[in-house]
């Protein structure tokens, strides 16, 4: 019996060091904080946006989405022997939703910021996490914007420029097959049925069948029946989108939200888990640097329909930031 005790203490002690690995920021005091050893603590900044996801699916998607692959990808690094893993609140500011590509700079359940504030914020983020120390950082905020994701990459560029360290947006990596091979991955993209692909359409840019059945899968209460009703709005080249979003009567989605799974959407967040974990640990490995690998916002924006629909919400916020100067100064604001 004082075996099978000491034992049992043991397994205790063990899964406590284990769980003790993963911190989060906003349950610690000062004096924890600075106890971590900043060269071998890796810290996770998790971004979201509050982004219309047409009449089935929550503005917090993208976010629920990223939440999700955060905890995975926490627990996988918090088993590296003797690193420590620091997971901040939840930020939900993003530029540029789904509704920008349609010409529709305002729409019910949108609600974002500049892209200059998106980069002020991740870089004033930087900024205090660098003095502070840290050295490793992964930014993992999973919204799909041109822009949005160009404003990471430069405050992880600005991070590395200025305190010597990494701080990678994953999101916004495009690795070539030989660099995931040198990272250990590879794990099959999660593929459509032949029938799926054509009614979703080749692409899925917002709200099709990926993210129904994504949300599916995370947060089956949140997604209105409606879904199963929704027309499809099938996008196989990207001049598609465009077209289907300027439509008056769009509604906020594309692609085929109907044909959604929960099945397709556990593969799909599985997949993507994976894929962060092996790419963290390759760079905390040495094994991949970052800068060698193409980037998601300078493909995306080689698009010029994408640089086109950016520069008429340019306008749109320039008029926005008249507002808001004429108040100001009206109330000697400074």
């Amino acid at each position: 019996m004082k075996q099978i005790l000491l034992i049992a203490v043991f397994f205790l002690l063990l899964c406590e060091t284990s769980s003790a690995q993963i911190y989060h920021v906003a349950q610690m005091n000062t004096d924890q904080i600075r106890a971590l050893d900043k060269q071998k603590t890796v810290v996770i900044l998790t971004g979201g946006i509050l982004e219309q996801h047409g009449p089935h699916l929550p503005s917090y998607t993208d976010t629920y989405v990223n939440e999700w692959v955060t905890e995975r990808l926490a627990k996988a690094l918090a088993e590296r022997h003797g690193w420590s893993v620091l997971v901040f609140p939840t930020i939900p500011l993003g530029y540029g939703a789904a509704n920008v590509i349609g010409e529709k700079y305002t729409f019910p359940g949108s609600y974002t910021v500049s892209k200059s504030t998106v980069r002020a914020v991740y870089m004033d983020l930087a900024t205090e996490l660098g003095e502070q120390g840290f050295r490793w950082i992964f930014i993992n905020h999973g919204h799909g914007a041109p822009y949005n994701n160009l404003m990471l990459d430069q405050a992880g560029e600005y991070f590395r420029d200025t305190y010597g360290g990494i701080m990678v947006h994953l999101r916004g990596l495009e690795p070539t097959p030989e660099q995931l091979s040198k990272a250990k991955f590879n794990a099959p993209f999660p593929q459509l049925t032949e029938a799926e692909t054509m009614e979703n359409g080749k692409l899925d840019p917002h709200a099709g069948f990926e993210e129904t059945s994504v949300m599916l899968f995370l947060r089956p209460d949140l997604v209105s029946p409606s879904y199963k009703t929704l027309a499809p709005l099938t996008v196989n080249k990207p001049a598609d989108q465009f077209a289907l979003a300027r439509a008056d009567n769009w509604l906020g989605y594309l692609g085929s939200p109907r044909i959604g799974n929960a099945a397709y959407g556990a593969r799909r967040q599985q997949w993507r888990a994976a894929l962060n974990i092996a790419l963290v640990n390759a760079f905390l490995d040495h094994i991949l640097d970052e800068r060698d690998i193409p980037r998601y916002s300078t493909i995306r924006l080689s698009n010029s329909e994408f640089t086109k629909v950016y520069a008429g919400r340019a306008n749109y916020e320039a008029q926005i930031e008249r507002k808001q100067q004429e108040w100001m100064k009206k109330k000697g604001v400074k």
